[in-house]
């Protein structure tokens, strides 16, 4: 979409009953921009039948993957000094509180807020990001980063057919569908590319779904010849693997009957009798489907494995201790205390007592495993919905908004949200963006600077998260019980810093008053329905 920049110098007022909540701002007085996304109501249906129309296998969000282009991993960030708020501190409270239930230990209830933002870039590829639903007047609020909006680089425009689908798992839209009405960023970010600015506040339209059921079932070819303003679905009807033969024999590889390899499925299995002649190969890519693999375990499992020695190689034990940081100590105590770290910590300390270090122990066996890649089967039903949209009503009224807050002290506990997906710079993909994941820990006292992408002021948090996750909140004072907390960052860029090719750190932009401001204007902006009464 060609860009139609609309900046703004100077002070925000606030209105209604975000106005209390900025007190303190006045100072801020940042430029901001807006652009104009579906423009109206009709504009709006175009887009929702876009990502909903049938293309291939299944709708395109389905098909849509990851925006990496800006999101891959930074050189090794630098590290600043502090923060320096620009006003006083300020927040705006969570709506659509859920009802309180007992929180579970090691487990977090995640918040139906989030979901996935959608979009096609300028190379005309289906994109997403993450995002979440954010307290404001109108309840029609998206919090997003600004890279997730503004294809960056190329044309300078801001995406097309962007839309939100909170709670969104396997092209399923249980909320419905939430076009993009109009966009709010810093105009640094929008005309510079500042990505200490990269966070943008949308609006969107009431949630619209396909209503009346499936609609009319068709055969194969008129649903393929169908050029009519409605919606085209396929439905998948799960299959046995005679079924599937008896269909291909039927109708051929180009008909309606499907099959498709899984991921692999993995099992322990005893060691092959070959073991011994073959080691190099169970090492290094495996035999008839089994291999040597190494897994991290507690210690008591680790003292309890053999450690039989065999061709000079040390099958079911290995273990390393090595030195950390005082930084690295603290975070991993936390992961220990949530059983996402497995290994022993230690202070090493002086003959007077006085701690000089710090130490982590991990503990792992190796095991054989074996891979095998069982197969889906399924034949496609082909529908055609001719009156397609139903109001789902606002976004807020659907999955509640989380609340927002600036000018806060680094150094808390974030609850970070989002759907990574992408594979580590060395390729093991951890995630698969197929539902949404969280992380957690103290952001970063000091900044992290990288002048290559444009930050001098990001706030750090430990994490491993990859890329898919980017434009997922940070949420203090997050309630595990409500699901709800306040926004006070969003993922922007995904860093190695110790450059072992994965990701260990994410970072955000600062939300300070200038953000206050610019999320201001957005909160105050009706959209309203898409959908004719």
């Amino acid at each position: 979409m060609k860009r139609i920049l609309l900046p703004a110098g100077g002070a925000i007022l606030a209105t209604g009953m975000l106005a209390a909540g900025l007190a303190g701002t006045a100072n801020a007085n940042p430029d901001w921009a807006f652009d104009t996304m579906a423009k109206d109501a009709p504009a709006a249906v175009d887009v929702a039948n876009f990502w909903l129309e049938v293309n291939d296998k299944t709708n395109r969000l389905a098909q849509a993957t990851p925006y990496t282009w800006e999101t891959k991993a930074t050189p090794t960030m630098s590290v600043g000094g502090g923060y320096t708020p620009d006003g006083k501190p300020g927040t705006v409270a969570p709506i659509g509180e859920e009802k309180k239930t007992a929180a579970k230990i090691k487990n977090i209830n995640l918040p139906k807020t989030i979901g996935k933002v959608f979009f096609v870039d300028a190379d005309k590829n289906l994109k997403w990001c993450s995002g979440t639903s954010i307290q404001s007047k109108y309840r029609n609020l998206v919090s997003t980063a600004g890279h997730c909006v503004y294809d960056e680089g190329k044309n300078a425009s801001v995406a097309d057919n962007w839309v939100f689908v909170p709670a969104y798992y396997q092209g399923k839209t249980p909320y419905g569908i939430f076009v993009g009405k109009t966009a709010y960023t810093h105009y640094d970010f929008s005309v510079y590319e500042d990505k200490d600015k990269d966070y943008a506040f949308v609006t969107v339209y009431n949630g619209v779904q396909i209503g009346g059921g499936n609609g009319r079932e068709v055969s194969r070819k008129e649903f393929s010849e169908y050029t009519g303003s409605g919606t085209k679905i396929v439905q998948e009807k799960a299959i046995t693997e005679a079924e599937y033969k008896a269909g291909i024999e039927k109708y051929g590889q180009d008909g309606p009957y499907k099959a498709k390899a899984l991921d692999p499925k993995v099992e322990t299995v005893a060691k092959p009798a070959d073991a011994a002649a073959n080691i190099e190969k169970y090492i290094s890519e495996g035999k008839d489907g089994v291999k040597l693999v190494g897994a991290e375990v507690v210690e008591s499992v680790y003292n309890a494995a053999p450690a039989g020695l065999e061709n000079n190689y040390k099958f079911e034990r290995l273990s390393n201790k090595v030195a950390i940081s005082e930084e690295d100590y603290k975070a991993l105590q936390a992961d220990k205390s949530n059983g996402k770290f497995l290994g022993n910590l230690a202070e090493v300390k002086d003959a007077k007592g006085n701690v000089i270090g710090w130490t982590k122990q991990q503990f792992f066996v190796k095991k054989w495993v074996k891979s095998t890649t069982p197969t889906k089967y399924w034949v496609e039903v082909y529908y055609i919905v001719d009156g397609f949209i139903k109001d789902t009503g606002a976004l807020g009224d659907n999955v509640g908004g989380q609340g927002f807050t600036w000018n806060q002290k680094t150094g808390q506990t974030v609850f970070a949200f989002g759907y990574p997906a992408d594979a580590h710079p060395d390729g093991n993909k951890a995630y698969t963006g197929v539902t949404p994941k969280w992380t957690y820990g103290k952001t970063s006292g000091k900044v992290y600077v990288s002048a290559a992408d444009k930050v001098e002021e990001h706030v750090g948090l430990k994490s491993s998260f990859t890329p898919g996750a980017d434009g997922g909140p940070w949420l203090v004072k997050y309630s595990n019980a409500k699901r709800l907390g306040y926004v006070n960052g969003v993922t922007s860029l995904f860093g190695d810093q110790d450059k072992n090719n994965r990701y260990d750190l994410i970072t955000s932009p600062y939300f300070d008053g200038e953000t206050a401001a610019i999320y201001n204007k957005a909160a105050a902006v009706w959209s309203g329905s898409i959908v004719k009464k």
